[in-house]
């Protein structure tokens, strides 16, 4: 029986599996493609997703491959991200492909299973499991689940759907799914232009709809457009031709493109399961939430699902806590998900058509040129504000022997200012001392206790890791 099964070997996927691995629990990931994905996908690591790579060691790479970029976009809006209160103030261009290649090299060296090729088909209470009422409750109720799968069952204490939009876990396992529908659909592009725009990264808005010709990597170019009030079926096929009629229509000009790689679409549906976790099942990723693209959240936030959930689920598998640890799971991340799809459903009302809609944009345009209103949407849309209980993520900082806060966290264990208890890593007593008082670090940077909470409190939050 496995301790841990991954349904999706995308981004979220991935790095969940290298946080359970790193804590030391068996991990399985099932994935349906036989390969990685030679599709471009989303195109950007905001500056949290940066620093929770730090934290484990793994950002170099990508660093290596990517491209910073000082901003980027709130409906099409500029929005500075060089002043946030972080190490990593920038954007990284990299494209999806390179990212899951990258985290499946790291899974890779902690020896984590990956079977491609493999197909969810069913979900079941595993032999051990008490009857129920109905399927979904047995389901819920079960000690064990059994996943069906195209090439055998595999019996799992845990599962963890992270197999994106149309995800097949979340539908086995009954969470709702709810949310709003398509307002638009919008086709996109890696294709190579003889005549491009001179722009790097070319966002226009016009009457009939609005365009983007983006420069993520030499040699092509992504174009991104939508028309004003058209929607296309999920089930009408599209193609490069498609995507070249709407563009002249919107924009007047294909810019000459030539040679597509990749063709697809998107729309601004935006749904949220309501629960992400039933019993012993799990949600992660696109598989708890779909939106628009705006703000190139969505990858963002399926990597910091991962952060928060991994070292919890390690917890609960290792026997260290009760289950009920899980429960914060959904607690702390669902509301992250229900911001990103307001936020997403307001630029895609901001980036309609119309004269009142222009007028808005303008109003909005001068409150984003102001300091602190730029800083509190860029800081949303990067995740950098976000608060779990007690506060924000511990920032970074340089300290006294030569180290970096965030050096500390490469081993995905907490971090007790306080030389007197055992159980977690007390090496920064001393440099912490320059917070203000001793603290306990969470595995994912967030704070667990501060002195001021008093001695009682301390124990409680240690209690995990006792």
């Amino acid at each position: 029986m496995e301790d841990v099964v991954i349904a999706g070997a995308g981004p979220t996927g991935l790095m969940l599996a290298c946080e359970l691995r790193l804590a030391g629990v068996d991990v399985l990931v099932l994935e349906r493609l036989t390969e990685l994905t030679r599709d471009s996908r989303a195109g950007g690591l905001h500056p949290r997703s940066l620093e929770v790579l730090d934290q484990r060691g793994m950002l170099d790479p990508f660093l290596a491959e990517g491209r910073p970029l000082p901003g980027t976009r709130f409906a099409g809006l500029p929005l500075d991200l060089s002043g946030l209160p972080t190490r990593y103030p920038f954007l990284l261009v990299i494209i999806q492909r390179r990212i899951e290649r990258l985290l499946e090299a790291r899974a890779r060296e902690l020896g984590i299973r990956i079977r491609r090729g493999v197909e969810v088909t069913g979900l079941r209470p595993g032999p051990a499991s008490a009857g129920a009422a109905s399927p979904a409750a047995a389901l819920a109720a079960a000690e064990t689940v059994v996943v069906e799968t195209t090439t055998g069952p595999v019996e799992t204490r845990y599962l963890v759907g992270c197999d994106g939009g149309r995800s097949v876990v979340r539908r086995l396992a009954g969470i709702d799914f709810p949310g709003t529908p398509a307002t638009t659909t919008s086709i996109l592009g890696d294709v190579e232009l003889a005549d491009p725009p001179a722009e790097q990264f070319l966002l226009q808005r016009t009457p009939r709809g609005n365009f983007s010709v983006l420069g993520f990597e030499e040699g092509w170019r992504r174009v991104i457009v939508d028309e004003a009030g058209a929607t296309v079926a999920d089930s009408t096929a599209i193609g490069f031709e498609d995507l070249r009629a709407m563009l002249i229509r919107v924009a007047g000009t294909d810019f000459g493109m030539h040679s597509p790689r990749w063709i697809s679409r998107f729309t601004d549906v935006a749904r949220q399961a309501a629960c992400y976790r039933s019993g012993r099942v799990l949600l992660a990723g696109d598989a708890a939430h779909i939106h628009s693209p705006a703000g190139g959240q969505g990858l963002n936030t399926g990597l910091q699902d991962a952060f928060n959930l991994g070292w919890k689920l390690a917890l609960v598998v290792r026997g260290s806590v009760d289950e009920e640890l899980l429960d914060t799971y959904h607690e702390e991340r669902h509301p992250v998900g229900a911001r990103v799809l307001s936020n997403t459903r307001a630029q895609s009302a901001l980036s309609a058509p119309g004269a009142h809609v222009d007028a808005l944009r303008a109003h909005v345009s001068d409150m984003l040129a102001t300091p602190d209103a730029n800083r509190k949407i860029a800081m949303m849309i990067t995740g950098l504000d976000i608060s779990y209980g007690l506060g924000p993520r511990v920032p970074d900082r340089d300290l006294p022997d030569g180290t970096r806060m965030f050096e500390h966290l490469r081993t995905g264990r907490p971090i007790l200012a306080d030389a007197s208890s055992d159980p977690v890593d007390s090496r920064l007593v001393n440099e912490l001392k320059g917070f203000g008082e001793p603290l306990l670090i969470r595995p994912d940077g967030h704070l667990a206790w501060k002195e001021s909470l008093g001695r009682e409190a301390l124990s409680t939050a240690l209690r995990p890791w006792r």
